[in-house]
C-alpha cells in the first residue's frame, strides 16, 4: 500500500464501523500506517479529538494499543448523508496526500440512506478524479428485485460499475474462500463435482441466539430470508454450482457465479418453508417467542427460519436437490456445506442399512460425504466407511479431517479485513456484481410468498421443513 489512501465511512458512530471497520482499519494500519487515514462523518458534533476518544472507548482492551498509535490519523467531518458534502470534500483536501490520494467511500448506513448518500456523493464530484475513487455499500441491496434495480440504477447514475464494491462479508472468510480453492485445486475431488457422482448439498447456517437487543428495528423487516439467504447462502451456493473460470480474473469469476444463479430452479409446489420461532427454551432458560421480542410489531410478518429445496438446472447439476436451512434460536450454531455422494449401485456389505424413509423406503446409509464447517469451527471434513475389527464384513463411519485452527496454529484474518484490503487494491474478486446481486433477489422473490409457520425456540425447526427431503435422501444436518 505504498499509495496515501482515505477510507471515508459514513455512519462512523454506528455499530458496524467501531466492531468490525475500525479493528479491520487498524490491523491494516500495523501494516502500512503511514499511508492510511481514517474519516468519520455523522451527525453528531464531534470534534476530531472526541470522535477519536469515542471509539478508543468502545474498542476492545487488545485493539487499544493498536489504535492509540493510529488516532493522529483519524479524523471527523459532521455531515448528513443526505446534506451537503462540501466540508467533507474540503477536509479531505486539506489533509495529507489531498486530492491526490486514492479514497474509498464506505456507506455503513441504513438502506433507506443509500440513495440520498450516493446521489450526493455523486453532486459533490467525490467519486471523480485521480488516482482511482471507490465505493463500498453494505447490504442489504435493496428488498426486491425491482428495488435492487433501481439501486443499481442510482448507483451508475453516479459511478462506473468498476468503481462500485457490494460488500459480503461472508465472502472474505477464509473458509468460504477456500470452496473456491479446494473445488479448483484438487484433482480428487473437481471430477466427482457433477450430478453422476453427488447425490444432493445442504447449506444451513444455524443460530443460538434471537433477535439481538436492538436489532428488531431492522430485522422485522427483512427477515430470515432477505437478511440471509439472498445474500449469504446464495453466494456460497453460487461458489459450490459455478462452472470452474478460465482464469482468476475477477470479471471470469463472477460470470460463472452469475450463471449459477441464474440456473437456480425451485420446485412447482411447495419450495421452501418459513417460520417464526415461538416461546421455549435456550441453553436450558425460557426464551420469549419471537412476537414477544423488544422491537417487535404484534403483527410482524417477518421470518425466522426458512428452508428451501432448488435445482441448479445445467448440465453438471441437474436433478440434484440443493437443500439450504437458515434459522434462529435452534439448539446450536453453526454454518456449514454438506456434499452427500451417490451409495454404490449394489450393498455387498452388512451394517450398512439405514432407518426406513419416511414413505416407508428402506433406506442405504449415505457413508460418504464432505463437509465443509464456515463457523464457529473452520475446518473440513470427509467421510467414509471402514470394517469393524472382527468375524463378518460389518462396516462403520470414519473420517479424515482438517481444522484451520490445527494446522495454521492460529484463527484467521477476520472477514473485513480482506475486503477492505481488496477494495484498497481495486480487485473486486469478492464482491458482488450488479447482475449478480439481481439474479439473487430473482430467486427469492420466487419463494417470497409461503405461508408463516411455528416452532418452539431451541428446536431444529418446523417438522414441514423435513419434507423437503426425499425418498432416501436422508435429513438436516445438526452440525
Amino acid at each position: 500500500m505504498e499509495q496515501l489512501v482515505q477510507i471515508v465511512i459514513f455512519g462512523a458512530s454506528g455499530d458496524l464501523a467501531v466492531r468490525k471497520l475500525v479493528p479491520a482499519l487498524l490491523a491494516l494500519a500495523r501494516k502500512d500506517a503511514a499511508n492510511l487515514q481514517l474519516v468519520g462523518i455523522a451527525r453528531r458534533p464531534f470534534t476530531d479529538e472526541a470522535f477519536r476518544a469515542g471509539l478508543r472507548e468502545r474498542l476492545d482492551p487488545e485493539e487499544r494499543e493498536a489504535f492509540a498509535a493510529f488516532a493522529h490519523r483519524v479524523h471527523y467531518v459532521q455531515g448528513d448523508a443526505g446534506a451537503d458534502l462540501g466540508p467533507l470534500s474540503s477536509r479531505l483536501d486539506e489533509l495529507a496526500g489531498g486530492a491526490p490520494a486514492g479514497r474509498l467511500f464506505y456507506l455503513s448506513l441504513k438502506p433507506d440512506l443509500f440513495v440520498p448518500a450516493l446521489e450526493n456523493l455523486g453532486r459533490s464530484g467525490l467519486l471523480q478524479g485521480e488516482p482511482w475513487r471507490r465505493v463500498i455499500i453494505e447490504k442489504p441491496f435493496g428488498h426486491d428485485l425491482a428495488s435492487a434495480r433501481a439501486l443499481n440504477g442510482t448507483l451508475h447514475q453516479v459511478a462506473r460499475e468498476e468503481q462500485i464494491y457490494r460488500i459480503d462479508h461472508y465472502l472474505g472468510k477464509e473458509t468460504v474462500q477456500n470452496l473456491f480453492a479446494f473445488r479448483f485445486n484438487n484433482a480428487i475431488f473437481e471430477p466427482l463435482w457433477n450430478r453422476r457422482h453427488i447425490e444432493l448439498v445442504q447449506i444451513t447456517v444455524a443460530e443460538e441466539l434471537g433477535v439481538e437487543k436492538g436489532r428488531a428495528g431492522y430485522y422485522d423487516e427483512v427477515g430470515a430470508l432477505r437478511d440471509m439467504v439472498q445474500n449469504h447462502m446464495l453466494q456460497i451456493l453460487a461458489l459450490i454450482a459455478m462452472e470452474p473460470p478460465s482464469s482468476l480474473d475477477p470479471e471470469t469469476l463472477r460470470d460463472q457465479k452469475v450463471a449459477a444463479l441464474k440456473a437456480l430452479r425451485f420446485p412447482a409446489t411447495d419450495p421452501a418453508v418459513r417460520a417464526r420461532y415461538a416461546a421455549g427454551t435456550a441453553e436450558g432458560r425460557p426464551v420469549p417467542g419471537y412476537l414477544q421480542e423488544e422491537g417487535v410489531g404484534p403483527d410482524s410478518a417477518a421470518e425466522t427460519f426458512v428452508a428451501l429445496r432448488a435445482e441448479v438446472a445445467n448440465w453438471r447439476w441437474g436433478g440434484v436437490p440443493f437443500l439450504l436451512r437458515h434459522g434462529k434460536r435452534m439448539p446450536k450454531r453453526f454454518t456449514e456445506v454438506k456434499v452427500q455422494f451417490r451409495v454404490p449401485p449394489i450393498q455387498l456389505f452388512d451394517g450398512c442399512g439405514g432407518t426406513p424413509s419416511a414413505d416407508g423406503l428402506e433406506c442405504q446409509l449415505r457413508p460418504n460425504h464432505l463437509t465443509l464447517s464456515i463457523q464457529p469451527r473452520e475446518a473440513m471434513s470427509l467421510g467414509f466407511g471402514v470394517k469393524v475389527p472382527g468375524p463378518g464384513m460389518v462396516m462403520a463411519p470414519a473420517e479424515l479431517a482438517f481444522d484451520y485452527r490445527d494446522r495454521f496454529g492460529a484463527s484467521t484474518a477476520p472477514a473485513y479485513e480482506r475486503l477492505l484490503l481488496d477494495a484498497i487494491h481495486g480487485d473486486p474478486s469478492l464482491f458482488l456484481r450488479n447482475d449478480e446481486v439481481e439474479a439473487a433477489w430473482s430467486a427469492v422473490d420466487a419463494i417470497r410468498s409461503q405461508p408463516l409457520l411455528e416452532y418452539p425456540a431451541g428446536s431444529w425447526g418446523p417438522p414441514e421443513a423435513d419434507r423437503l427431503f426425499h425418498g432416501c435422501e436422508g435429513g438436516w444436518s445438526r452440525g
